[in-house]
């Protein structure tokens, strides 16, 4: 397998909902897990225990300040367009931790420039950016994992 495959295969798994596939052939074996809760379906449920089920799961219903608020967040984000992981694995704002970051909050980027790096398989991928903007912020903490479409950061567009 090649590079493209295995990023294509990785893609797969974490749109899948399958939290482990491996592969082994010949001279090559890969093994790839996600950090998704597992999904557990249930064949049949008796018709007692089903009642039962339900308002136990619709019980926690308190409202807070926060969730008042969130809504509200969320129209202030509509403006700005979110830069998304195009892999799984580990997010780096800088070359190494001597650098500095790629970018920063209210640096302005061209399109093509290199914003972050992500490890993935011992492989350090440079994430070019497609659009151009001003970077509003930081969703994702230096050397943090990461998820296929996880939200890196929010920009400005110009």
């Amino acid at each position: 397998m090649d590079i493209k495959q295995i990023q294509e295969l990785i893609k797969f798994v974490s749109r899948s909902g399958v939290n482990e596939v491996a592969i082994e052939q010949e001279d090559f074996k890969i093994t790839i897990k996600t950090n998704q809760a597992p999904t557990y379906v249930q064949a049949t449920v008796p018709a007692q225990i089903a009642p039962a089920v339900a308002p136990a799961a619709a019980a926690p219903q308190p409202t807070t300040p926060t969730e008042t608020k969130a809504p509200v967040a969320a129209e202030d984000d509509s403006k700005y367009i979110t830069i998304k992981s195009p892999m799984i694995g580990t997010f780096y704002r800088s070359a190494s931790p001597d650098k500095p970051s790629f970018v920063n909050v209210g640096d302005e980027f061209p399109v093509g420039k290199v914003i972050c790096i992500i490890e993935a398989m011992k492989l350090f991928n440079e994430i070019e950016s497609e659009v151009s903007g001003r970077i509003v912020k930081v969703l994702v903490e230096n050397a943090s994992p990461v998820e296929y479409d996880q939200p890196l950061f929010l920009v400005e567009p110009m």
